[in-house]
Order: structure tokens, then C-alpha cells, then sequence
């Protein structure tokens, strides 16, 4: 028999609407006039009343009897097409999001430093008949498109200018823009996805994946709803007119994108907008608009820990750090709760858990545990289930490691013209196999060790690469690291490799002697912090960066290709990945 932990909180009910209805309700508990998202470059604001209305428009304008691009011989839009958001996190942004989900269309948003060929390759597997595009990366779209093989015409009558309370120098024309769709009528209620229909698809994200082509997931209205009322249970209680939240992190990735865009909005609270992440405006938009929640990656929150900038801005009014999209390992967790006291601060530093299949928080480590349970990614938000699986089909014992595997309202419908994957995925049963290697306590805690694939086997023991990387980043002069296996040919074994990025910076990176010095000295440094198994015996290379995602997560697949460069040419050991 399985072994299946349920959740430590009691169920809560989830309504079977549409998002849009539980989001902005004809009877909403919030005033309309409370502000629903500020611009940080531009300081402009639109309330709550202002978002439904002009959502209602935009919907109006896709969808509606005079459908503008319909009208200009571009694509009919109706409930269950794909409309893509190709944009950084603006004004327009927000408002084509809601637009579509009340109009019944699902959205596709891109990754804004998306290139031709991987925007071409996600407007072909989604299907988007029409795409809102930024003015300023109108021109990637358009080669994305003639590349999906669109004629420049066909391209033209498809694209929407994200222009709504946007100042831009120039406007391209001989496009629809975003401003006249919302000036030709208005629908009179959203879409409806009542009872059965909660079940249809609304948001179209594209996973990062490991290998191969990102995948469309499937995310339904019910599952952004379960979401929305799950995750009271372990958050803060933010409060209208007094808290707001900071929306750095990017719409297009389902992190940001239901938590700086969508919850704070179910809670009456405003979220601050930023586009994409610039270290002084970032510290600006808290200074300035008193932000009390934070939503952020491990990268940022090292530089939070480390970096001198923030020392000339009042974070006082923040209340939390919440971390998310890769490991926030305990020291680091407690670093930078102390740097954020050291400023004025009284907020904490907490992580949780999700992926984009699990639309997308499944675990949340409540703020009264940060430092109890820092490290941990908490336990499991109401109305889910988990087991812990290991290799064999059997499940892990207490304190053993095995496969997170999560069951509940929030799992994705599935991959998007992708069975195989959705069946890979999913069990019949509806387990969705995360692919992340995790511990349980007790007392019902969990904490991600790494990922399935990502583990280093050395001579039998297994070496979790966010355990090297958690001790690298206690050193005092690195800020970064990056932890791979390559393979020895000569142990017949997989050896941990580790890319740092050195605090002095350049002067290390440029001088060979001192590189290798430090490159020595942390190799040397590093066994006495960690067991045998685990020392670097692949080698400590100094980079300037770690390549990473949008969330934060690293891209081994990037150091095991720089590696395998590095070390195709060794005459005293030859190495394979």
C-alpha cells in the first residue's frame, strides 16, 4: 500500500468559477477604489473598478460583436482560443491577462528574452491566433513569426501594441493597438466557468524543462482558484490599504505571474510593478511605495544578503521575503533575515514550493517557522496530498529520500499536444511525479535535496548538488556557485564539479595565477566542511555567472556543456559527461 501524507492543514473550500469571477467579483468585498497594481517607472496606477471595466473592454474588443482585428481581416476570435502576451511586466500586461480570462481565451504568455526561433516555436505549439506585443519587442515577434511561416500581412493583422497608459516616443503603425480595443464596446459580465467548466484551460505557461523543447502546461480555472484559496492557510495576512507587494518577478513565468499578479488581488491588496529585475530600481520601488511583501528568487535574495546598495533605502515597511523557483538553503535563509534587521527591517526570509505543473505553490513554510524550519520548503498547503517514492515503486521511510509526488485540485490538466509527457507525468491516479527528490519530517515538514536527474553518483553515494551549493555559499568571498557530476573514465565514476563566482570579481577572473589559487584553495577549503563522498574532486572552476532561468533555477544543462568543452581536451584524464 502507498504511503500518503496528507496535508497538516484542514481542507478549505474551492468555488468552481472562473478566475476572473473569484478575482473581480460583481460583489467584491474590496472597494473598486482601491488601487490593483502601480507602475514603478512611471508611478501610474489603475484601481480595482478600473481593471474590471477596462478588462470587460479588452474582452469586448477580442471577442465581442465588433471584434476589432476580425474587422481589419485578421483572425475571429471566440471562448477556447490562445491569445500570447509577449511583454515585460507593464500596465498592458495586466490588463490583456484579465482581459482574456474574461473574454475566455487562454493566455500563452512569452519569456520577454525569448529569440525568433523560441518564440516561433511556442506561437506554433500553442495555436495563438493573436499576440499583445510590447512595442519594443515588436521586432523579435516579427521575425518569430515569419520564421512560424506567417506572411508579413497575415503577422500584421494578428498583432495587438501593448499601448494602454504607456508612453512610448513612437507608436509602429499600421497596427491594432491596445487602446482601441478597449473604446468599442464592453461586455456586459465575463465569460462563465461555472460547475464543469472550472475544468477547461485558462493559462498556457511553457516549462523550462530539462531536455528538449519547452512543453505548454495546461493550467485550468480551478486550479488558479484552488490557489487563491489554498494558500491563505499559510501566508501572511495582508490587509487593504496597508500592505502592498513588490511584482518584479516576471507575468510570463507562473511564479510571478500568480503571485505578484493574481493573489495579492484576491486579497484586495496592490501589487508595485517593475520591469524584470534592475538592483536600484528594485530597491526604488520598495523605498518609495513602502512595500511590505516581497516575492523573490535565491539570486536576489543572496544579493540582499551581500550587496551595499540597499543600504541607502528604508525597508522598514517590509513585513516578509518570501522565496521561491530554486533551494534557499538555511544560512542564507538567516543571512539575509539579518541583513533585512540590519536595514530596518523586521521582515523574515521564508521559502516554499512549486513548479509550474502545480500552478504553482504546493509547500510554504509559515512565517512564525523561518528560523525553526529554515531550509525547509513547509509543509503541504491544504487539500493536497503527497508520497515519497523511490526507485523501486516503493515509498521512502521517514527521513528517507524519494520523489515528490503531489495529488490535488492544483495539479496541471497536462501538457498542451503532448500525451506522452502527460502520461510520463501524471500516474492514472492522478499523482503528478515532480521529478525533485525530497525528505519528510514528523512533524510533516519537507525539504527538496535536489533534483532526480541532477543527482551526483559517487562510487554509490549519491551527492545532491544544492548541498555543495548551500556550503559554497557560506564562503566569504563567493556569491555564487553552480554544482555538476562529470564523468571519470578512470574512477568509472561521476565526480562533483563545482562553478563559483568569486566576490573580488575581475581581478581574479583575469589573472591565471590568482584563479587558480582560489580555485585551489576553495577545493582544499570545502572538504573540511563536507564528507568525503562530497569533495570536489571534479574540479572548482571561477565564472562570472551562474547561468540561471527566470526562477532562479540553475541551468546544469549549460555548465555540463561548458564542462564538457573544458575538459574534452585533457591529455591526463579523459572525462565524459
Amino acid at each position: 500500500m502507498p504511503v500518503i501524507y496528507k496535508s497538516t492543514f484542514p481542507d478549505v473550500e474551492i468555488p468552481r468559477r472562473s478566475i476572473f469571477t473569484h478575482l473581480l467579483p460583481t460583489n467584491s468585498p474590496y472597494a473598486d477604489s482601491l488601487p490593483a497594481f502601480i507602475d514603478a517607472p512611471t508611478g501610474k496606477s489603475v484601481t480595482r473598478g478600473e481593471l474590471r471595466d477596462h478588462a470587460l473592454r479588452f474582452a469586448y474588443g477580442l471577442t465581442g460583436d465588433k471584434q476589432v482585428l476580425a474587422s481589419r481581416g485578421g483572425p475571429q476570435l471566440a471562448r477556447g482560443d490562445v491569445v500570447a502576451i509577449f511583454s515585460p511586466n507593464t500596465l498592458s500586461f495586466t490588463l490583456a491577462l484579465y482581459g482574456c480570462f474574461a473574454a475566455g481565451v487562454l493566455v500563452s504568455p512569452l519569456n520577454s528574452s525569448y529569440t525568433p526561433h523560441e518564440v516561433s516555436h511556442q506561437i506554433m505549439n500553442s495555436r495563438a491566433k493573436v499576440i499583445v506585443v510590447h512595442p519594443q519587442l515588436l521586432p523579435t515577434l516579427l521575425k518569430g513569426l515569419a520564421a512560424a511561416g506567417f506572411p508579413a500581412e497575415d503577422a500584421q493583422r494578428r498583432i495587438i501594441v501593448a499601448n494602454w497608459r504607456e508612453n512610448f516616443d513612437s507608436i509602429p503603425t499600421g497596427y491594432t493597438l491596445l487602446d482601441e480595443l478597449v473604446n468599442v464596446g464592453k461586455l456586459e459580465r465575463e465569460v462563465s466557468f461555472d460547475g464543469r467548466y472550472a475544468d477547461e484551460t485558462t493559462l498556457l505557461c511553457y516549462s523550462s524543462g530539462t531536455t528538449g523543447l519547452a512543453k505548454g502546461v495546461e493550467t485550468t480555472h480551478r486550479n488558479l482558484v484552488s490557489i487563491m484559496c489554498m494558500f491563505p492557510s499559510v501566508f501572511i495576512d495582508v490587509k487593504p490599504e496597508e500592505d502592498k507587494m513588490l511584482g518584479f518577478l516576471p507575468g510570463y513565468h507562473i511564479y510571478g505571474l500568480v503571485k505578484a499578479l493574481l493573489y495579492p488581488i484576491s486579497r484586495g491588496v496592490a501589487t508595485v510593478i517593475i520591469r524584470g529585475f534592475d538592483i536600484e530600481m528594485f530597491s526604488v520601488a520598495i523605498h518609495k511605495y513602502k512595500v511590505s511583501v516581497c516575492a523573490m528568487v535565491p539570486p536576489v535574495i543572496l544579493l540582499l544578503a551581500k550587496h551595499p546598495v540597499f543600504e541607502k533605502f528604508d525597508f522598514s515597511h517590509v513585513k516578509l521575503v518570501t522565496s521561491g523557483g530554486a533551494p534557499l538553503g538555511a544560512d542564507l535563509t538567516r543571512e539575509a533575515t539579518a541583513r533585512l534587521k540590519k536595514l530596518g527591517s523586521k521582515a523574515v526570509v521564508v521559502q516554499g514550493y512549486g513548479l509550474t505543473e502545480t500552478s504553482p505553490t504546493s509547500h510554504y513554510n509559515p512565517m512564525e517557522y523561518w528560523d525553526t524550519k529554515a531550509g525547509t520548503i513547509g509543509p503541504l498547503l491544504p487539500n493536497l496530498e503527497a508520497r515519497l517514492v523511490q526507485d523501486d515503486g516503493t515509498d521512502a521511510r521517514e527521513g528517507e529520500r524519494g520523489e515528490l509526488w503531489i495529488r490535488g485540485p492544483s495539479i496541471m490538466k497536462g501538457y498542451l499536444h503532448n500525451a506522452t509527457a502527460t502520461f510520463n507525468s501524471i500516474t492514472p491516479d492522478g499523482w503528478f511525479q515532480t521529478g525533485d527528490i525530497a525528505v519528510r519530517s514528523s512533524d510533516g515538514w519537507y525539504s527538496i535535496v535536489d533534483r532526480k536527474k541532477e543527482l551526483i553518483k559517487y562510487k554509490g553515494f549519491q551527492v545532491p548538488p544544492a548541498d555543495l551549493e548551500a556550503v559554497l555559499l557560506t564562503h566569504d568571498d563567493i556569491v555564487d556557485s553552480g554544482v555538476i557530476g562529470v564523468y571519470s573514465e578512470k574512477e568509472a565514476t561521476e565526480l562533483p564539479r563545482a562553478y563559483i563566482v568569486p566576490r573580488a570579481g575581475a581581478s581574479v577572473l583575469q589573472s591565471r595565477v590568482e584563479r587558480e589559487k582560489f580555485q585551489q584553495d576553495v577545493e582544499r577549503w570545502i572538504r573540511g566542511k563536507v564528507a568525503r563522498h562530497k569533495y570536489l574532486r571534479g574540479g572548482v572552476v571561477c565564472v562570472e555567472a551562474i547561468p540561471k532561468s527566470a526562477a532562479g533555477k540553475i541551468l546544469r544543462k549549460e555548465l555540463r556543456a561548458r564542462a564538457k568543452k573544458e575538459l574534452s581536451g585533457s591529455e591526463t584524464e579523459r572525462t565524459r559527461l
